[in-house]
This record gives structure tokens, C-alpha cells and sequence, in this order.
């Protein structure tokens, strides 16, 4: 792994690979307002739902980003989620419902549908300057089969080159990353970016 300040050089974004996505992102903060404006960038249509909820029922993905503490709640006020593919963005900073082993298994439990854990692991103030990185920053995720590519897509379209952990009985060992990251940035003085490549790759 290379963890790097930010600086230096162009980056160009590679043209979506899949189809244009139809997206709903539940939260409108920093981390849900910063995912859809990149993929209204790369093509997507995206809907942005804030404390009042909305309907995603035209959705092809939905993106969990609101506290943690919040999640119940914040789903609870969305109709037409029922078996959508999901993307868990969030973090525990709001605490976490014990029962579950992972806030994206919480997700899971109320969406029912397939579930990838993605972007909790870079920072949202750093959004902005994702394209201007000599080579593209890694965002590492896991996540059922049935939404890894979806998954993939979506990082990709943000910027970032996908690092798959495996299926979502990681989520929580993605999640935990978190204190890793945090404690490197309290050491450089800075947000970071990182990379993680192959041999040859960097």
C-alpha cells in the first residue's frame, strides 16, 4: 500500500464500461453529495433524497450514506427499496446497532437485496481533488457477487480504482480500516489518498 499527500499531474477519467446507471442516494451531506455529482459526471442519473425521504423504486442501485447511528431511520422513510442492490457508504462515527456484524449487514437486513461496502475507506474533502492525482487513489470494497461489478462501476466513475476485499462478510474489517487511515493521517499532518497496486502497477 502507498499512502501519498495529494499533488502533481492530470488525471483523466475513464468512460463508464457499463450501462448508465439509474441511482438513488439516501443522504445529501458531504460523502452523498460528493458520489452524485461524479456520476452525474460519468453519464448516471441520479436522485438525491435528503431527511424526508423519497421513492427509489425507478432506482437500478441505491447508496446508504447518512450517520451511522441513522440508518434505520433514514430507510425507513424511502419506499421501493425492497430487493434493490445497495451500496453502504457509511461509517460508524454515530455508533453502530450491535446486532448486526457490520453496518452494511444492518443494510442488508432492511433492503434485502445484494450489499457492497464502498467509500467509507476515502475521504469526502478530498473529493475535489481526486482527478488531479498523478495515478488514480485506490477505494477499497467488498461485497455480495450480485453488486460487485455494480460496485466496481461506481468507484470507477468517481475516480478511484476498485479494491475488492472480498464478499461482505469483510464489511466490518473495511469498516474498522477506518482507524488505521485516521491514525496515518494524524501522523502526516494531512487527509490522505492511498494506492494499492500489483508489482509493476504503480
Amino acid at each position: 500500500m502507498i499512502l501519498g499527500r495529494i499533488g502533481g499531474g492530470m488525471l483523466l477519467r475513464a468512460r463508464s464500461l457499463c450501462t448508465d446507471m439509474n441511482i438513488t442516494v439516501i443522504g445529501r451531506g458531504n460523502v452523498g453529495g460528493g458520489l452524485a455529482r461524479f456520476w452525474e459526471q460519468a453519464g448516471h442519473e441520479v436522485t438525491s433524497l435528503g431527511q424526508d425521504g423519497g421513492d427509489a423504486s425507478a432506482a437500478d442501485v441505491i447508496v446508504v450514506a447518512v450517520p451511522s447511528g441513522s440508518i434505520a431511520d433514514a430507510l425507513s422513510r424511502v419506499s421501493g427499496i425492497e430487493g434493490k442492490p445497495a451500496i453502504d457508504a457509511t461509517n460508524a462515527f454515530g455508533g453502530r446497532n450491535e446486532e448486526f456484524e457490520s453496518l452494511a449487514a444492518e443494510v442488508k437486513s432492511i433492503v434485502g437485496g445484494p450489499v457492497a461496502k464502498a467509500f467509507n475507506t476515502v475521504f469526502a474533502a478530498l473529493y475535489d481533488q481526486v482527478g488531479e492525482q498523478r495515478a488514480r487513489p485506490s477505494c477499497i470494497y467488498c461485497g455480495d457477487d450480485e453488486v460487485k461489478e455494480i460496485a466496481a462501476q461506481l468507484v470507477r466513475d468517481a475516480g478511484y480504482d476498485p479494491v475488492y476485499a472480498g464478499g461482505l462478510d469483510k464489511a466490518r474489517a473495511v469498516e474498522d480500516h477506518l482507524g488505521l487511515i485516521f491514525s496515518i493521517t494524524q501522523q502526516v499532518g494531512d487527509r490522505v489518498f492511498y494506492r494499492i497496486a500489483k508489482p509493476g502497477e504503480l
